[in-house]
């Protein structure tokens, strides 16, 4: 039997609600960009800084005690995409890996090979293939999105592949639009025709419990700042790609999986407290079992509040005059994201004007989803993100509501 952990304990854990600004407290709609933090995780981040702060790989304590922190962080992370520990590998963030992982993998392709795109996609999962385009010559063929429904339109994927396609970069979730796109089919068509995929999951990880196995896809990455960790990046991939990919590395440094895929020292501190926040959130559902399954409770809980708030967000926002909301509506695969337009207002004085209306935070910009932008035709106007997180109310959401409709009246 499990016991959901009330709202109320959960937004006790993190300190940072306890800010206030212009006499309110901050409400944080910003989690997209970068989640707040539970205490539990500063502490261990300090703790390993203070207590056991040590290069790996030594024969001394503190040393071990790394190496064991390292162990730790994989076992979790193998539960957390499902997968195992030898597949699983750290960067300072996700771009940083894909750009390491990108370069290793041009060096097996000749000019002319090609690499799908999607213009739905942060450019984290585009530059680093635009990268190869310029270096290599490999050649990108783009993956339209539906401006109408801000989606990617699964029957339009097998006339992109050729056989030069070598790998499809395709993305979980729009971090601009909140779509989901489903990866699991994607991965399937490219796999058939003996392409690679490379996911970026760092939108959709928060929001839906990562599963490789079922996902099928070759590489899935992600970035626990977006929920409730430190700033890292973290790359599940199939042990052999890791193993064989020629990614570029120091000579002395070993050349075993998945440490090979490492650039130099890893934030220690930084791994550790990434780990924690994934123990964290396991105990968001109030289950036991194992750490696998005690997430998939978590999320099973977090998916039912997302979809409760995000009805009253979206309903709220769609009676404000002037309000225009882009991508899906609730009911089809979304996340608890919306970027909305305000008349022709810049995102960035509708951002100003919540934060000092009403203490409520959230993100304006193109997000770096800029072809998205550009599609939409807002990339100079910018879009106002306003984004769930498992601290959200249903008060918050009914206050950003109020401070808007009182922003365009």
């Amino acid at each position: 039997m499990s016991h959901p952990r009330p709202i109320e304990t959960i937004r006790a854990d993190f300190p940072a609600l306890t800010r206030q600004h212009a006499g309110r407290p901050v409400a944080y709609f910003d989690g997209p960009g970068g989640t707040q933090v539970p205490d539990v995780v500063a502490r261990r981040v300090a703790d390993v800084m203070l207590h056991h702060n040590a290069n790996a790989h030594w024969n001394y304590p503190t040393s071990r005690e790394t190496d064991a922190i390292l162990d730790h962080a994989r076992a979790t992370f193998a539960s957390f995409f499902n997968g195992d520990p030898s597949e699983i590998a750290f960067g300072a963030n996700f771009t940083s890996l894909a750009f390491h992982l990108a370069r290793g993998l041009g060096r097996a392709w000749q000019a002319g090979d090609e690499v799908i795109v999607t213009e739905l996609d942060h450019h984290g999962n585009v530059a680093p293939w635009q990268a190869l385009a310029d270096e290599r010559g490999i050649v990108l063929r783009w993956w339209p999105m539906d401006v109408a429904t801000g989606t990617l339109a699964l029957d339009r994927l097998p006339d992109l592949l050729t056989p030069r396609t070598r790998l499809l970069a395709v993305g979980g979730a729009s971090n601009a639009l909140g779509t989901i796109t489903d990866i699991t089919a994607a991965c399937a068509t490219a796999r058939a025709h003996g392409v690679l995929t490379f996911v970026d999951a760092v939108h959709l990880a928060p929001h839906q419990l990562m599963d490789a196995a079922a996902i099928g896809a070759d590489v899935i990455g992600c970035s626990p700042y977006k929920f409730y960790g430190p700033h890292l990046g973290v790359l599940w991939g199939r042990r052999d790609l890791l193993a064989s990919v020629d990614v570029p590395r120091l000579q002395p440094a070993t050349n075993e999986p998945p440490e090979r895929i490492h650039v130099g020292t890893p934030s220690f501190e930084a791994i550790a407290g990434a780990a924690t926040a994934v123990e964290w959130l396991a105990t968001v559902g109030g289950g036991g079992g194992t750490l696998r399954e005690r997430l998939a409770g978590s999320y099973d809980v977090l998916a039912q509040r997302e979809a409760v708030l995000f009805a009253r967000l979206w309903d709220g926002l769609g009676g404000i005059p002037g309000v225009t909301r882009h991508g899906p509506p609730p009911g089809t695969p979304r996340t608890a994201t919306v970027s909305v337009t305000v008349g022709d207002r810049p995102a960035a004085a509708v951002a100003g004007a919540l934060a000092d209306r009403a203490a409520c935070f959230a993100s304006h910009g193109d997000f770096y989803a800029m072809t998205t932008a550009e599609r939409l035709g807002v990339r100079a106007q910018g879009l106002l993100r306003i984004g769930l997180a498992v601290y959200s109310t249903a008060e918050e959401v009914d206050r950003v509501l109020e401070a808007l409709a009182a922003e365009v009246a």
